[in-house]
């Protein structure tokens, strides 16, 4: 189970990105959602998975899913937007992040987890499909698309009433490519309260100048405060300490938090500490991310 885990985990890790800060974001198409209830079944060996429910809305004529976790009660519940990673080679999988699901409902907060187009059941062409490996116009136009797929679901969720959410309370978390997301977002939306940014573009910062320069940039306009998270054997920390550097040198909070080595329970072929922020190590960082957005997106 370990082993399967790990192997579905990996996929999730960050493809080469390039985000470009500097293309504003276009006014969302009217989203419409559909609900389809998603009871997950339990983890053998393990607590429940947190139920959660399929949406679909639209953005650029696209039809668009997520999940959507809602704790005990009648809400109206804090928010969470949670960026996944890539998954290069099988962008077509339903992951709705169970873990984070579960994690962040038994603290309260709802949870919206976006299939950016072309992943899971998003309609869109995949990134791979997409891009290939351009890195050109192509390139620069599929990551400002990604992005607004992510600022869409906090349209959605914000503004049509049809989730028990308080809209005013909405912070942004992701892992690796879904960091990159995160603080492309933050930088040109004053929506959110809080940001986690975990191991964001971590894979690519060093052999990708550009987009430490696109990262730096959006963070340099953010107003959000941000919480950075690494691991010290990940492929690099300068990520984490650049980009919370980034905004916390125009006066707006950003703490960075650098964690011991961490060594998956299953050997993979990048940076293990990359993998920290999977399930397997969880339990790691999970009381630093509470804290964090306890202070800043409690009503």
């Amino acid at each position: 189970m370990r082993r399967l885990m790990a192997s579905l985990l990996l996929l999730l890790m960050t493809a080469v990105t390039l985000p470009h800060a500097s293309l504003p974001v276009g006014p969302s198409a009217p989203a419409q959602a559909q609900t389809q209830p998603s009871p997950a079944p339990p983890t053998p060996g393990g607590p429940a998975a947190a139920a959660y429910d399929t949406l679909f809305y639209t953005r650029d004529g696209l039809r668009l899913e997520a999940y959507f976790y809602k704790p005990t009660g009648s809400g109206p519940f804090p928010l969470v937007i949670y960026n996944h990673g890539s998954r290069v080679g099988r962008e077509r999988a339903e992951v709705p992040m169970a873990f984070i699901g579960r994690l962040l409902t038994d603290a309260g907060y709802a949870v919206l987890v976006p299939e950016r187009r072309g992943y899971g059941k998003s309609e869109g062409p995949t990134y791979s499909e997409d891009i290939g490996d351009d890195r050109g116009p192509r390139f620069l136009a599929r990551l400002q698309a990604e992005s607004d797929d992510a600022l869409a679901a906090l349209t959605f969720a914000t503004t049509t009433g049809q989730l028990p959410i308080d809209p005013k309370h909405v912070a942004m978390m992701g892992w690796s490519f879904g960091g990159i997301v995160t603080t492309f977002a933050v930088g040109r939306s004053d929506a959110f309260v809080a940001a986690i940014n975990q191991a964001p573009g971590a894979l690519n910062w060093d052999r990708v100048p550009a987009l430490r320069t696109a990262l730096i940039a959006a963070a340099s306009k953010s107003h959000t405060p941000m919480l950075c998270m690494a691991a010290k054997n990940d492929a690099t920390t300068e990520n984490a300490t650049q980009i919370c550097g980034a905004v916390k040198r125009h006066g707006v909070e950003a703490d960075v938090i650098l964690y011991p080595p961490f060594t998956p329970t299953t050997p993979v072929p990048i940076a293990p500490g990359h993998m920290i922020f999977s399930q397997q190590g969880v339990d790691l960082w999970s009381k630093d991310a509470l804290a964090f957005l306890a202070r800043h997106l409690r009503p």
